[in-house]
């Protein structure tokens, strides 16, 4: 046997003489590998010849353990053999071994019909033991003439048992004494054919049986037999047999309602179904729908559909919430921040919340105005040319409305700003600022939009202004902020482009961009003081949404912005938005630390184009007046004027006396 390795190691001369000498197939341009390969596979097939794998395997008898008895019942004619045999049913031989006699007679005529209940039981031979064979080899020795033919095969099967099964003789369960004294063979009672010579054997093996049989039925009732050949007292009629038919499985349907980790496993709908089964048939339903009126602010979801938001909830989800179909915004041309009165109905089964059914006003105005608005992006913006009148109501006319009339005029679209510092009373000019416009012009919608301030100042606020109070306090996270920010400017689009005047008072801006600045994605351009460079552009975009609509309508942004904070972001956020407004009031924190109100720079407070907010006389007063107040600080500047006007009862009155 040459290996792989000795052949690749050979010459090519040597590797072709070993393959003819073999009688392998070569050409005559193989190489040493092809060679070597072909010397390998007839060395194979040579091995295979000389051992085939075809040759068969004798069968062995694989003799089966004896497992437990099944019995089955057809009738009466089963047996038990759990039990033992309590009674011979056979009437005819009371006495079997009374007298020899009768024992000959009975020997000499084989009955094949009264052995047919030992048959089975003797079937049980094939597996007995050694012990049982050699006690039973003595009887069997005398050969039987009258033995049935159905005993034959079981002697043939047993006599065909290969010895290599005898080793698991002693594994067999030996039987009780109960059976052994069951199995009679028949070659004992066939006495007619047997030699004179064994009789004597017979009848000692006769009497030992007759002992067993008398003490194993010692304890047996005689009771009457029946003609049936079956004994009713016996429990071995079938009444302790297990019926074999399937017993219905009670759980068979049933599906465990937890799993392993106790979550449920059927859904929960389905016990309340069953429950909502019955319905009564004769109900009269009343339809309520036209009946309830509901308003609100409209968000369109990015799937067409909207919901109207209720201004309780400062326009956030809430239970309030009136559903508005995405085949009604269509017809009715409706956007975000629409104002809506509307009738709804109560939902039905399976709805969540209130559809609306029809709709009666649209930012105040018909259905059919709005439906052909021109969008706010197209409005052309003029700058502000009428003046909101601050002194006309003497309940709201203070000194801080009249500071704020004459020398920093708010038209309708101006773009205010107010810089404050912390504690100079930037939140109660505000306050003040709202109440007079309020007053003296109603045709104007003011909302006061809170972001980022104290909850003390937003009760203060909603109980004092009369105006619309959004909210948002420090305690919310910054998605808020921007959320309700960006419903309230939709809003505020919304109505001018209807044709209204809105004032939107923010306090503050700065916050607000600080909100923005939160929930942007980073743009990897960071500003000084950790601006991101995108932040900024939602944050004017609002502020840039005040103008004056040419045409009518208008918004106005009154907005304060914070500085000397300490912080370095509040200085950048000031710089982006100081050259955008056209308004500028300056608040003095020198004025307010000694107890100067309203802590106004006059100086540095002013109103781009207030030739078109004021008249003539004014306007020659207010240019002599700023001319004397060129060389003075903040303070001396205040101090000029305000004694002056505590004294006097308007600002017309003010002007005049400046001539004394």
């Amino acid at each position: 046997m040459y290996s792989k390795e000795e052949l690749i190691a050979k010459a090519i001369p040597e590797l072709l003489d070993i393959a003819h000498s073999m009688g392998a197939v070569t050409t005559g341009n193989s190489d040493q590998e092809s060679l070597a390969y072909a010397i390998l596979d007839k060395q194979a097939e040579d091995e295979g010849n000389k051992n085939p794998l075809g040759a068969k395997r004798r069968r062995t008898r694989i003799i089966k353990k004896e497992s437990d008895k099944v019995y089955t019942v057809n009738g009466k004619e089963g047996e038990n053999f759990d039990l033992k045999k309590n009674i011979n049913t056979h009437k005819e031989e009371p006495g079997l071994f009374a007298n020899e006699e009768l024992l000959n007679k009975d020997a000499e005529t084989p009955v094949v019909a009264e052995e047919e209940p030992v048959e089975k039981p003797k079937r049980r031979t094939r597996k007995t033991t050694k012990k049982e064979a050699e006690e039973t080899a003595p009887s069997e020795e005398t050969p039987v003439k009258d033995e049935p033919a159905t005993e034959e095969p079981a002697t043939a099967v047993q006599a065909e048992t290969p010895q290599a099964s005898e080793p698991e003789a002693p594994e067999q369960v030996e039987e009780p004494q109960a059976e052994q004294a069951d199995f009679v063979p028949e070659a004992q009672f066939a006495m007619g054919d047997q030699p004179a010579a064994e009789e004597g054997d017979s009848e000692g093996l006769i009497a030992k049986l007759q002992a067993k049989i008398n003490a194993h039925n010692e304890n047996v009732d005689n009771s009457p037999m029946v003609t049936n050949d079956v004994w009713e007292g016996d429990p071995g009629d079938g009444t302790d047999f297990i019926i074999t038919h399937d017993l219905p499985i009670e759980d068979e349907g049933v599906v465990p309602t937890y799993d392993m980790f106790d979550n449920p496993t059927t859904p929960v709908n389905n016990t309340v179904q069953s429950y909502q089964q019955p319905v009564q048939e004769n109900v009269t339903k009343y339809d309520f729908s036209d009946i309830i009126t509901a308003n609100g602010v409209l968000e369109v979801m990015q799937d067409g559909y909207g919901f109207l938001r209720s201004s309780d909830y400062n326009y956030l989800s809430s239970p309030d919430d009136v559903y508005v179909s995405n085949a009604q915004v269509k017809h009715y041309g409706l956007k975000t921040g629409d104002v809506v009165q509307c009738h709804v109905r109560p939902p039905h089964e399976g709805e969540k919340y209130f559809p609306l059914t029809s709709i009666d006003k649209i930012n105040g105005r018909e259905p059919a105005e709005v439906r052909d608005r021109i969008p706010f992006e197209h409005l052309t913006p003029l700058f502000p040319d009428e003046k909101f009148t601050l002194c006309g109501d003497r309940a709201t006319t203070n000194l801080s409305t009249r500071i704020v009339d004459l020398f920093s005029p708010i038209g309708k679209g101006q773009r205010a700003l107010i810089v404050a510092q912390p504690k100079t009373g930037k939140t109660i000019l505000m306050k003040d600022i709202a109440n007079a416009i309020a007053a003296n012009h109603p045709e104007a919608y003011l909302m006061m939009l809170l972001i980022d301030e104290r909850p003390e100042e937003v009760t203060d606020m909603a109980r004092t202004v009369n105006a619309e109070v959004i909210a948002s306090t420090f305690d919310e996270p910054a998605e808020r902020h921007v959320k309700i920010a960006g419903i309230v400017l939709e809003k505020a689009k919304r109505m001018v482009e209807c044709g209204h005047d809105v004032v939107i008072f923010l306090d503050s801006i700065t916050r607000l961009a600080r909100a923005y600045n939160t929930v942007s994605p980073a743009s990897g351009k960071v500003l000084t003081g950790g601006v991101d460079a995108n932040a900024l552009q939602k944050p004017k975009r609002f502020f840039g949404a005040a103008r004056n609509i040419e045409g009518g309508g208008s918004l106005t942004i009154i907005a304060t912005a914070l500085i000397d904070t300490g912080s370095k972001m509040d200085e950048v956020i000031f710089e982006e938005f100081k050259g955008t407004g056209n308004m500028e009031l300056q608040l003095d924190r020198s004025l307010s630390n000694k107890r100067i109100f309203p802590a106004v720079n006059l100086v540095a407070s002013s109103t781009r184009r207030d030739d078109l907010l004021q008249d003539q006389f004014t306007l020659d007063r207010m240019w002599v007046l700023r001319k004397h107040f060129s060389d003075m600080n903040s303070f001396e500047a205040m101090n000029e004027i305000h004694d002056t006007m505590v004294r006097t009862k308007d600002n017309n009155e003010f002007l005049i006396a400046m001539n004394g």
